[in-house]
């Protein structure tokens, strides 16, 4: 079975065809700069478009990066606030005419995407999925059943928001080395093992760069590893919320 993934990101909308019983993408995956503003009709005018690039009639899945309940948002930290309270499902399936749209938090898409198919997959108890990019994502899923839009990336960490200092936006904005980031990301992971007692960390997103060195300041007691699906687990966990017609409650 194959649904369309999509992920909306801070500075890009992608999505993909995709193979959910193996992750693989049919055809080439199509990026469009997110709108600026990123108002409500802007969102759903250029996910239109990329439904329309695939001639797609399918099932359709979105990632959003924010809280989502029933294809209702709720927040919007990296676009325009004229999506809070907005109905991105409905909207969606008006402007495309598809009848099944799936709507849920983008980290917890890339979580899905890991547990179903990736690094996650059969790992028993807790597993927390750590997304970096333009905004921090956190997905938390115990033996493979997801506790939905956690947004830990907006937790007080050190006094501050933990987004405000570990996005990719805020290192460069900071002007942080690479190994000051590394060093403050493993506090990070930290932070969270002292609150929920993972079983696996799972790290993704564009704020990931040079795994080797990353990997070597790790110092938690809870294995981590790096997402299979790498920066595609999002377009792939929608498309799987798509063909189960998941509804985040």
């Amino acid at each position: 079975m194959q649904a369309l993934g999509v992920d909306i990101g801070g500075s890009g909308i992608k999505g993909a065809v995709v193979d959910i019983q193996t992750g693989e993408f049919a055809v080439k995956r199509l990026r469009i700069p997110t709108p600026s503003p990123a108002t409500a009709d802007a969102v759903v005018d250029t996910v239109a478009q990329l439904v329309s690039e695939f001639g797609w009639k399918g099932p359709l899945g979105i990632g959003y990066p924010g809280v989502v309940k029933e294809s209702v948002v709720f927040t919007a930290a990296n676009l325009d606030k004229s999506l809070v309270g907005f109905d991105l499902g409905n909207a969606v399936k008006t402007k495309t005419g598809l009848p099944q749209v799936a709507i849920l938090n983008d980290a917890d898409a890339a979580g899905f995407a890991e547990i179903r198919l990736g690094e996650g997959a059969g790992v028993k108890g807790v597993v927390i999925m750590v997304t970096v990019g333009t905004g921090i994502g956190v997905a938390l899923f115990n033996n493979g059943v997801l506790l939905p839009n956690l947004e830990i990336g907006h937790i007080e960490f050190h006094g501050e928001d933990a987004e405000s200092l570990l996005s990719e936006p805020s290192r460069k904005k900071k002007k942080l080395s690479r190994k000051r980031w590394n060093q403050r990301f493993d506090k990070y992971l930290r932070y969270l093992e002292g609150l929920f007692w993972p079983d696996l960390f799972i790290v993704v997103g564009g704020g990931i760069k040079k795994q080797d060195k990353l990997e070597s300041v790790f110092s938690t007691r809870t294995p981590v590893k790096f997402a299979r699906f790498k920066n595609q687990a999002g377009i792939i966990g929608a498309a799987i919320a798509a063909s189960e017609n998941m509804v985040i409650r």
